[in-house]
């Protein structure tokens, strides 16, 4: 009778662990810096990802390959369009 008050009173602590666990893991969002050295910086990774590569890329290859978010992705892309260092083909990105 002992084993299952000591069973019981486990399983709320384990309970407890995993919703600390969730809320750490919700915590740990990545700001993005948006300035100019910051974009910069993300467009040479994103040219460094697709120059390696030397072929068409999904934002989501170029973002692992980069090792930096989609997000971060997105925003070295855009960087790269303005200056017509890359092109989209078939929802793919290329270097121009």
């Amino acid at each position: 009778m002992a084993e299952k008050k000591a069973t019981k009173a486990a399983a709320p602590k384990a309970t407890a662990a995993k919703k600390t666990a969730s809320k750490k893991a919700a915590e740990k969002k990545v700001a993005i810096v948006v300035n100019a050295e910051s974009v910069g910086f993300r467009a040479g990774d994103v040219y460094q990802a697709l120059a390696a590569a030397a072929k068409a890329l999904t934002v989501a290859e170029i973002a692992k390959a980069a090792k930096i978010s989609a997000e971060e992705a997105y925003l070295g892309i855009g960087w790269l369009f303005k200056e017509g260092k890359v092109k989209d083909e078939d929802n793919k990105i290329t270097l121009a």
